[in-house]
């Protein structure tokens, strides 16, 4: 691995095409979240589908705790394709025929002239592609476990989530005082306060179809009269 890539430094931004060959950027594919990133030797190794399929899995945690996770394989489009379907992923696979990124990180497999992969490595980025933990799975045990993965997320969601302690002081000031720029979700809603935080307000029509409200930013999610009874609102 190239000497400058190392905890506290910058991921370089690729640009590769997924495997619905849109040119994809991985800072595009992170947002403002924290990621996992896989460089993987692909579709041809054992290894590479047992830690995949660990990751599918271990995804609907990854989804509801607002993180991101890639992998860039050198395999073709199709074989890429094959991949991601076989190990069951529901995230973005990149491919790197040519070997762009392997040459740029000085990462080439030199073991097996025959597929010419990448020295797998796991990569855990804070945002903004910093990088937090680095793992090299040339070996499979180098690789992290779920476990590993889990304490690296924690420490850097700490790190980057103003709000990952409400308790912490002064954010319940600034939420009285309606300043939302420390709480997920509630940042990018500038000027809407929250209904529990308008005080009482009086029953509308669509109350009487279920909670119109919302609560952590999304809808309550109480069932409307006529979907627990069968008869429906006209």
């Amino acid at each position: 691995m190239r000497s400058d890539i190392v905890p506290g430094a910058v991921f370089p931004n690729y640009e590769l095409p997924d495997h619905t060959s849109t040119m994809r950027k991985l800072s595009e594919l992170q947002g403002e979240d924290p990621m996992i990133l896989t460089l993987a030797r692909g579709h041809y190794c054992p290894k590479e589908h047992q830690q995949h399929q660990e990751l599918a899995a271990f995804y609907p945690k990854i989804a509801v705790a607002y993180t991101k996770i890639a992998t860039i394989a050198t395999d073709d489009h199709h074989t890429l394709q094959e991949f991601r379907a076989s190990v069951g992923a529901h995230w973005t696979f990149l491919s790197d025929q040519e070997r762009t990124v392997q040459k740029d990180l000085d990462i080439r497999e030199y073991t097996d002239p025959e597929h010419n992969p990448m020295i797998p490595h796991t990569l855990v980025l804070k945002p903004g592609l910093v990088i937090y933990s680095i793992y090299d799975g040339y070996w499979f045990w180098g690789r992290p476990s779920i476990t590993d993965l889990w304490h690296d997320l924690r420490r850097v969601s700490s790190e980057v989530r103003p709000d990952w302690d409400l308790s912490a002081p002064g954010l319940r000031e600034r939420w009285d005082a309606g300043d939302f720029a420390p709480f997920h979700g509630w940042n990018k809603r500038a000027g809407r306060l929250p209904r529990h935080s308008e005080g009482p307000r009086t029953l509308g029509p669509l109350d009487a179809l279920g909670c119109g409200d919302t609560h952590n930013g999304r809808n309550c999610g109480r069932r409307a009269p006529w979907q627990t009874t069968g008869i429906r609102g006209s």
